[in-house]
């Protein structure tokens, strides 16, 4: 039996500036720590005829699948702000695998070694960012959100050097494509408009074939990206998750999380909490997600200027109308995805104000911002006591009228409710528990963190700990790793 490969890799075919030819540095006694077998039925894979040697020398990059044809893929960014030409420096794409239901999926080891755009990096990357991007991107694929997805992790049997050193990894990512505004703002920077419209012809003939035959294709293109943007920031802020670092050549033109870098979720809700060590200024703090998401599209929209009008004045002054339609936009899915949080069918005016004053409150109480939604949802968590206070019970008392609107249906709205609220998510302190087991060799946490987390909505007995904030006032910090 084979494995299922089934590669059609368009990519690699596109001129020469878009990429490097190169193939994954070897690697020295390649281990397989974890494969994502529900990914791989979902990609028709079937590895169950390999012994894990076998199985970690192809996740290693030791021997390619057959049909594959590796190259990184060059593309720029502005990060923090600055821009700067980049590429896939510790990355590289071994080719586009076809479902049998003829979905495409870009196929990429992660921590392969050395590229043309690595720079001054070694090309690597450890097991502990590795395994943090497996089960995050598998806790937000379970929370229903759009996101790349991990489908093995290896150990290289080599140290990369860090502050100290640490085991060596490499991940194998998922993702419907690694296209970002960055890889716009690249082509953009050379000044050639023929290239320019290759990519632009590439990404909606892949992502947006309904776009095809429209009379401007840049245009329809920068309202579908913002559209799918929108929804994304929506649904991080809806289960309280911060990027960390959401520099233009980490948003995704298809729309999904990509890049868990310095990411975390929050617990004590605080608008600007930020944990990335490197984001000293807030700049990606929790309440700047949107504002950022819309400066990123300004970065996209003045990539495609050249496509959009032949008189560049004109160009703008279009590009500019749609962008500044993002506040609206956003604010009214927001509101949406606030009113599911609570239950709330259809639209009062009041509802924003609602929504806003239990915001208020949560931060001046300190609440847990996932277990508040949770006590609204009439599950016992820890910390009730503020929940008897005045303050809390006035506005309950208005949630609770506003509710009426919904015909007092309590099963109705909690059944909403249940759907967009988890009962559990990827605790920072259970998360970093987890992977400082898993590096000293003990999986058996980090296997049974993902099984907790594969159904977060769902109500079951052994999650209570996974619900539970860190009590410690210590701020946490993440880091990216690199």
């Amino acid at each position: 039996m084979t494995i299922g490969w089934c590669f059609d890799n368009t990519y690699s075919k596109l001129p020469d500036p878009f990429k490097e030819e190169i193939g994954p540095v070897p690697v020295k006694d390649p281990k397989l720590i974890i494969l994502n077998k529900d990914l791989s039925k979902e990609l028709n894979l079937d590895f169950s005829n390999l012994d894990d040697k076998k199985i970690s020398e192809l996740f290693s990059g030791n021997s390619l699948p057959q049909g594959s044809n590796s190259i990184a893929q060059a593309y720029a960014g502005h990060q923090f702000g600055h821009f700067t030409m980049l590429g896939d420096g510790r990355a590289v794409l071994i080719g586009e695998h076809l479902s049998k239901k003829n979905d495409r999926y870009d196929i990429q080891f992660k921590g392969s070694g050395k590229t043309a755009f690595s720079r001054n990096g070694d090309g690597r990357a450890a097991l502990g960012p590795m395994l943090r991007e497996y089960i995050i991107s598998e806790a937000m694929h379970n929370l229903g959100i759009p996101t790349t997805r991990s489908l093995a992790v290896v150990k290289t049997g080599e140290d990369v050097i860090r502050e100290t050193a640490l085991h060596g990894a490499i991940l194998t990512r998922v993702a419907l494509s690694h296209i970002r505004v960055g890889t716009f703002q690249y082509i953009a920077a050379r000044e050639k408009k023929d290239e320019l419209e290759i990519l632009l012809d590439y990404v909606i003939k892949r992502h947006y074939p309904n776009i095809q035959n429209s009379k401007n294709k840049p245009l329809d293109l920068l309202k579908v990206v913002m559209e799918r943007q929108i929804d994304l920031v929506v649904d991080w802020m809806r289960v309280g998750f911060i990027h960390g670092v959401m520099n233009t050549d980490n948003m995704s033109i298809s729309g999904e999380t990509i890049d868990y870098g310095p990411c975390a979720f929050m617990d004590t809700y605080d608008p600007k909490t930020v944990f990335s060590s490197i984001d000293q200024m807030g700049r990606y703090a929790y309440c700047n997600q949107p504002v950022i998401t819309k400066w990123n599209l300004s970065r996209f929209a003045e990539c495609l200027i050249p496509l959009i009008d032949k008189d560049q004045k004109k160009s703008i002054t279009i590009a500019t109308e749609i962008i500044n339609s993002f506040e609206k936009k956003y604010e009214e899915k927001w509101l949406n995805m606030m009113r599911d949080k609570l239950g709330l069918f259809g639209v009062d005016e009041k509802d924003k104000y609602l929504i806003l004053d239990l915001l208020t409150w949560m931060h001046q109480e300190k609440m847990d911002y996932t277990n508040t939604f949770c006590h609204l949802m009439n599950f016992e968590i820890a910390n009730k006591e503020n929940f008897k206070k005045d303050d809390f019970e006035n506005w309950k008392k208005r949630w609770q009228e506003r509710l009426k609107v919904n015909n007092n249906n309590p099963e109705k709205y909690m059944k909403l409710m249940r759907s967009v609220n988890p009962l559990v998510i990827p605790r920072n302190h259970k998360v970093e528990e987890v992977l400082n087991e898993a590096n000293n060799g003990n999986m058996e946490p980090f296997n049974k963190f993902l099984e907790v987390l594969n159904k977060p909505y769902l109500e079951k007995k052994d999650i209570i700990n996974y619900q539970i904030p860190l009590s410690s006032n210590e701020k946490y910090q993440t880091f990216c790793g690199t």
